[in-house]
């Protein structure tokens, strides 16, 4: 990954996708990607048309808008736990093989991607595949969010997350209700990390929580009392934690929306 002394992360106007700039390079990030998720829901009883076409084409026509120089798959590319097989194998493939001369492709490994390392290499494209506890774009730490980020990612000025795939539930005048995917956002929360790390852990930088860019793929109602987050640090490592719909529209305090 390209190393530089800082880096900005500005999502996409309306889009679940954020772009990561350093001094030497130009990434999109996307979390939650879920190839072949349909197929995944077919094998549990639900059936549903594929949109890997349709996820795939709205990925690349976003490389082209930001002039992506690399893409950044923030865990989850995968859908099936154990391996990739039939209609999920064939997407990823031909994702692998659209970017290969395009961009550039990391993959940060999330809680789904048990057997990417082995596909890349038999697919024959170069991919960079991280550790389950993240990596660094500069000076931007990068997770799923399923176990515990690294020392170095806790450490940068804004780590970024996915795996939760954040939700509201807003409701209008006559009592009815639409979930919108949002960004979470907010200050570091030392203590939990500190707990699990123990002393001599230097944090002082900014939590994103990244939308799902399936928007099959469900998620967690951040807004909605009772519900239960899935990453080991969350809600206690985000503080003063503030939504945002995709169109750039804050909502404030995410338990007061």
């Amino acid at each position: 990954m390209a190393r530089a002394e800082s880096a900005r992360v500005e999502p996409v106007p309306g889009e679940p996708a954020a772009v990561i700039e350093s001094e030497d390079e130009r990434a999109l990030c996307v979390a939650d990607y879920h190839a072949g998720l349909e197929a995944g829901l077919g094998r549990q009883g639900v059936e549903l048309p594929s949109q890997s076409r349709e996820r795939r084409e709205h990925l690349l026509s976003l490389c082209d808008e930001t002039s992506a120089e690399r893409v950044v798959f923030l865990g989850d590319l995968a859908h099936a736990i154990g391996g990739a097989r039939g209609a999920e194998r064939d997407e990823l493939e031909t994702l692998f093989a659209a970017l290969d001369g395009r961009a550039s492709v990391t993959v940060v490994k999330g809680n789904h991607d048990g057997a990417i390392d082995s596909l890349a290499d038999e697919v024959g494209i170069e991919i960079n595949v991280t550790p389950t506890d993240g990596t660094t774009f500069g000076n931007v730490g990068l997770a799923h969010g399923h176990t515990w980020p690294s020392r170095e990612v806790l450490e940068c000025e804004v780590v970024c997350v996915g795996h939760e795939h954040p939700t509201v539930r807003l409701e209008d005048d006559v009592g009815g209700s639409r979930a919108e995917r949002a960004w979470l956002r907010g200050r570091l929360a030392p203590e939990p990390f500190v707990d699990h790390h123990g002393e001599g852990l230097a944090i002082d930088g900014e939590l994103v929580v990244c939308p799902a860019f399936n928007d099959l793929s469900g998620g967690t109602w951040v807004n909605v009392r009772g519900q239960e987050f899935l990453a080991p640090f969350l809600p206690d490592g985000l503080a003063e934690g503030e939504a945002y719909l995709l169109d750039g529209t804050r909502l404030g305090n995410y338990e007061r929306v």
